[in-house]
């Protein structure tokens, strides 16, 4: 059997040749189709005015603008233990019961230190002692002074009337001594006249002794009887059953009000008359929710409220709004508070829980609507950016309502596409520019 000849080496070559010269042809055709394929990516992207801005569809249908916001349980009626007012001195927290601990009527919640106070009353109780024992001196000497011008009295008038039995005998005497009796009568009733006249001197004196001393037992007993007032005061104790709130300590942090302030523990100082906890009634909770300004308008007392408990996510609870407080806060963060009253309750609230809340407000039918941030706002006028082939273009619009998330409006078409970002400032960010074509386009 004859053996195949193998092919020639000229021919070998020339095949690998054309083989190298076909991938060649095929890789120049896939980079220029991938240069081909950027171009027209880059001139639709410019002529569209950039896929990459989000846009949205103006919808149109029921609208229900409701208010959501968060908030934070308390107890109405709460109530509050406060330090007593002693004066202007700090007190010291000794005891203070945890939050969210449960208590009865007559448990102690707070006690703040006694011991200037017990120091205080023991003080007090010493005067007392000892100008109880000056009450009774001053007493004892009055007494032994009273017996002792009662018998000076009574010697005295007995010395008038032997001056007068001696006076009688004057008819029978010598002028002299007749005129020695008379003197003697005299002097006699001039020395009872001036005793009497000391008597009452002395014992006038006897009586300021011993009510000046009977003052100083008074001002004792009143210091002592402050001192048991304030001990009692600084042990603070529920009149209601409930669970225990610790306040915030406000006397930290005062220059960072926008901190978090932490709250009451052993060992803190309380400046008189400031609220340490509070005991909030178990059968009325509310809710004090901060909403933002701009649905102030919505919200009228008695709208009906959700309310979700964070703790309890797998109940919905019910509600109403109870009050509307006032507006406060910077220029860029206004908002009021909103006061919700529970129409339910449950065993596992507790006071200071966070809580989400829905409050429904009326429903508007059939209208246009678009996300919150589709709409923007300059010089006074509301408008948006609706797609067009040249790119975006400026359209005005008539704001109906709006709350946080959706606008109602009126000057566009259902199905409209409309930018959720300003292209403008989009495409100077891009450029690095101050100037864009964009800026030219019609409004």
């Amino acid at each position: 059997m004859s053996a195949v000849a193998p092919p020639p080496v000229e021919g070998r070559r020339a095949g690998a040749t054309g083989l190298r010269a076909g991938w060649i042809i095929l890789a120049a055709l896939v980079c220029a189709s991938g240069v081909w394929f950027g171009i027209a990516r880059t001139r639709r992207t410019g002529a569209s005015g950039g896929r990459e801005i989000p846009t949205v569809k103006v919808a149109r249908g029921d609208v229900s603008l409701s208010i959501f916001s968060r908030g934070e349980i308390r107890g109405a009626n709460s109530e509050v233990l406060a330090a007593p007012m002693m004066g202007g001195t700090e007190l010291h927290l000794t005891m203070l019961r945890r939050s969210g601990e449960a208590v009865k009527a007559g448990d102690e919640v707070v006690q703040f230190d006694t011991t200037d106070q017990e120091f205080a009353l023991r003080e007090a109780e010493s005067d007392r002692a000892e100008a109880e024992a000056h009450v009774k001196q001053a007493k004892a000497k009055a007494q032994a002074d009273q017996e002792e011008d009662r018998y000076a009295l009574r010697k005295a008038e007995a010395d008038i009337k032997t001056a007068e039995l001696e006076a009688r005998k004057n008819p029978l005497l010598a002028p002299i001594t007749a005129k020695q009796n008379d003197l003697a009568v005299a002097v006699a009733r001039d020395k009872l006249s001036q005793l009497r006249q000391n008597l009452a001197n002395r014992q006038a004196t006897d009586e300021a002794g011993v009510a000046m001393q009977e003052a100083a037992r008074g001002k004792a007993q009143s210091k002592a009887e402050t001192a048991r007032q304030n001990i009692a005061a600084m042990r603070l104790a529920a009149k209601h059953a409930g669970y225990v709130a610790i306040r915030q300590n406000m006397s930290q942090n005062f220059f960072f009000a926008r901190m978090e302030l932490p709250i009451y523990q052993v060992g803190d100082q309380v400046r008189p008359g400031m609220a340490v906890a509070e005991i909030p009634r178990s059968d009325t909770w509310e809710v004090g929710a901060k909403i933002g300004e701009l649905d102030r308008g919505h919200l009228t007392p008695g709208d009906k409220v959700s309310i979700t408990v964070i703790a309890i996510p797998h109940r919905v609870f019910r509600g109403r709004v109870k009050d509307i407080g006032g507006t406060s806060g910077m220029p860029w963060d206004r908002h009021f508070e909103c006061t919700i009253a529970l129409d339910e309750t449950s065993g596992l609230i507790r006071a200071g829980m966070t809580t989400r809340i829905e409050v429904a407000t009326d429903t508007l039918r059939n209208a246009l609507w678009l996300p919150a941030q589709a709409l923007f706002e300059s010089d006074g006028k509301m408008f948006v950016y609706v797609r067009s082939k040249s790119g975006f273009a400026r359209r005005d619009v008539v704001l109906v309502r709006r709350n946080e998330t959706r606008v109602v409006l009126t000057g566009l078409e259902q199905g409209q596409e409309v930018a959720l970002v300003n292209p403008t400032e989009l495409a100077k960010k891009r450029t690095g520019s101050k100037a864009s074509p964009l800026e030219a386009l019609p409004k």
